[in-house]
């Protein structure tokens, strides 16, 4: 895994897992503006060559590492970024009900998206 670089493409909303000049494995998100500003991870996808890599696990530590260095939460639509979070409490905080909410709701008034 140490030949992986991510890096995140905030104005394209992908955090990208790069190897060499080939991106691996991303996760497309937005940043929800209210109620409060948080990151919105929506898919994670791994190229099938690159999967069982940790790829998608490092992608997620570093969502929620830039989420903590900007003071702000990640609120999880994607499902495996829920299924991480959850067997990682330590780095990932649980994001409330109504930023959830929210998220959801952005994401249904904004079909074309994703």
């Amino acid at each position: 895994m140490s030949d992986i670089e991510i890096r995140d493409d905030r104005a394209g909303g992908r955090l990208e897992a790069i190897a060499g000049d080939e991106v691996v494995g991303h996760i497309e998100y937005f940043v929800l503006d209210a109620p409060a500003r948080a990151l919105v991870p929506v898919h994670t996808i791994v190229e099938p060559e690159h999967e069982g890599k940790g790829i998608a696990g490092s992608l997620a530590r570093e969502l929620y590492g830039i989420a903590a260095r900007e003071g702000i939460v990640v609120a999880p639509l994607c499902p495996y970024v829920v299924k991480w979070a959850a067997r990682h409490p330590e780095e990932a905080p649980a994001a409330d009900r109504k930023l959830l909410g929210a998220a959801t709701e952005w994401l249904e008034t904004h079909p074309g998206r994703f």
